[in-house]
C-alpha cells in the first residue's frame, strides 16, 4: 500500500524561518505580516517531500481578520490568501493544497481545542464554522483538512456543512488523550462513526496526540471507519500548557521506522506529523517509507 506524506507542524516551520507567530492569529499572523516566509516556510515541506501541505487557517476565521482592524471584504481575502500562498509555494509540483479547519477551541487561543469546553452556544460554534468554510471553499483548495476536533458532534457539524457546501474531499482528524478517548472526552469510536457516512471523507485518524497514543488508537479508528483510509500525524509528544503557552514534556520519535512500518501495516495510508515536526523530520519520514534503490 502507497504512503501519502503530509507536511508537519506548520508553527513549527515558520519558526524556523523567523517569522513571529505570537498571537491569536498564530500562524495566519504571517498571512498579513510576512507571506514571503509562509510561503518558504510551505515551500520547505514540499521540497522535504510532502504530497499535501496545509494551509495557515487553522486557528483564525474572517472575522478574527477583521478584528485586527480589517474591513469585511479584507478579512475575507486575508483568509483566501491562505490557500493562495500554499499554492505559489506548490507551483510546478504535484502537491496538494489542503485548507487547514482547527476546532472552535483554537479560535480561542485558550488551549480549549485540548479539552472541549467552549463555554458557548452551539450556534455560535455552527455559525464560526460556516462562515469560515464559505471562504474557504471559494478559495478553491484540492482538499480539506478538519483537524484536532475534541467533540464528536463538531466533527459532525463541520462535515453537514462541507457537505451543504459543496466542498472537496476532506479527512478528519481527532485530538486524542488515549487510545479510546478524544481530547473532549468523547470515545474516539463514536468521533469516528460520526463522520464516516460523509460522502467525501478521504481519511479519518488522529492528529496533535502523542505518538505511543497513535499507536494504539488506530486500531480503534480501524473498527469503525469502515473502508475508509486512516490518516495519522503526531506531535513530538509533548503536552501544551495554555498558561505558559510552551510544549513541555519529553520528545518522542513519531517516525522510528519499526513504527512507520507497523502503522503502514495496519493500515494507515496518510502520515505525516504535527506540533514539533518540521521539514528535516518530515525528510526523514519519506526516506523511511521510500523503498531504497539499489
Amino acid at each position: 500500500m502507497g504512503v501519502t506524506i503530509l507536511d508537519g507542524g506548520l508553527s513549527t516551520a515558520l519558526e524556523e524561518v523567523g517569522a513571529n507567530i505570537g498571537g491569536p492569529l498564530w500562524t495566519a499572523r504571517a498571512v498579513l505580516e510576512s507571506p514571503d516566509l509562509l510561503e518558504e516556510a510551505h515551500r520547505r515541506f514540499v521540497s522535504a517531500g510532502s504530497a499535501v501541505i496545509t494551509t495557515a487557517s487553522y486557528q483564525c476565521g474572517a472575522r478574527e481578520f477583521a478584528r485586527l482592524g480589517l474591513s469585511e471584504s479584507e478579512a475575507r481575502r486575508a483568509l483566501t490568501s491562505t490557500v493562495d500562498v500554499a499554492r505559489r509555494a506548490t507551483a510546478g509540483t504535484d502537491v496538494l493544497v489542503a485548507a487547514s479547519v482547527g476546532p472552535f477551541g483554537a479560535v480561542r487561543a485558550d488551549g480549549s481545542e485540548y479539552t472541549g469546553r467552549y463555554d458557548v452556544s452551539w450556534e455560535v460554534v455552527e455559525r464560526y464554522h460556516r462562515e469560515k468554510l464559505e471562504v474557504l471553499v471559494d478559495a478553491g483548495a484540492d482538499l480539506f483538512a478538519v483537524e484536532t476536533i475534541p467533540l464528536a458532534a463538531e466533527a459532525r457539524s463541520i462535515a453537514a456543512i462541507l457537505e451543504d457546501l459543496g466542498a472537496p474531499p476532506a479527512w478528519f482528524s481527532f485530538g486524542v488523550v488515549s487510545p479510546t478517548v478524544t481530547y473532549g472526552g468523547d470515545e474516539v469510536g463514536a468521533a469516528v462513526s460520526a463522520v464516516a457516512g460523509y460522502a467525501r471523507l478521504m481519511a479519518v485518524g488522529a492528529n496533535c496526540s502523542h505518538p505511543d497514543v497513535i499507536d494504539e488508537v488506530i486500531d480503534v479508528v480501524r473498527a469503525n471507519a469502515g473502508d475508509v483510509s486512516l490518516v495519522a500525524y503526531p506531535n513530538l509528544g509533548r503536552s501544551w500548557n495554555a498558561e505558559t503557552r510552551q510544549w513541555a514534556g519529553d520528545v518522542s520519535d513519531p517516525f522510528a521506522p519499526d513504527r512507520i512500518a507497523d502503522w503502514t501495516r495496519r493500515g494507515v495510508s496518510m502520515i505525516g506529523g504535527c506540533c514539533g515536526v518540521g521539514p528535516a523530520d518530515i525528510a526523514r519520514l519519506v526516506a523511511t517509507v521510500t523503498p531504497s534503490v539499489a
